[in-house]
């Protein structure tokens, strides 16, 4: 059977991108039982409350991330908010470590995906946005929107 290719998004935090500036990102892969994996290639987990953080040895985990039991596993099956270690390189691991310690950045997931078979999850360095920060996003959202509806109305005309 051939190797899997490309990329397959398993979940997104949308709401992450609306909440906070994200400054950084990197992709990590995660440490994964069985049972995880065959959950995950079902289609199913959630990101909404989950966050990444660096411990005292100089690991990255993430916590929170809801993947659900898989249906059909047995004694063997996994808790579905339990802790995951994340798979980077050791100046990567630094420089987040360096850059968490300042106040008011965290670390949180923003998509979870298949990249040629491989589970990887895509962590971003975040800064909290204020409301009147939001309000601005979504204006800009709509002014875009806005522009884009006039052009297509500007060259069905021709």
């Amino acid at each position: 059977m051939p190797r899997e290719q490309g990329q397959k998004y398993i979940a997104q935090n949308k709401k992450a991108r609306y909440d906070y500036h994200i400054e950084d990102t990197w992709e990590c892969g995660m440490v994964l039982t069985g049972t995880e994996v065959k959950s995950l290639r079902q289609g199913r987990a959630s990101l909404v409350d989950g966050y990444a953080a660096v411990d005292g040895h100089g690991e990255v985990y993430l916590y929170n991330i809801h993947i659900p039991e898989y249906s059909q596993g047995t004694w063997t099956n996994h808790t579905a908010r339990r802790t995951r270690k994340l798979l980077l390189h050791r100046r990567e691991i630094s420089k987040i470590l360096k850059e968490t310690n300042e106040p008011g950045l965290t670390l949180i997931p923003l998509a979870l995906y298949f990249k040629d078979g491989r589970a990887k999850v895509e962590i971003g360095l975040a800064r909290g946005k204020k409301t009147h920060d939001k309000r601005q996003t979504i204006a800009q959202r709509e002014a875009d929107r806005e522009m884009a509806r006039q052009l297509r109305a500007r060259n069905r005309g021709r």
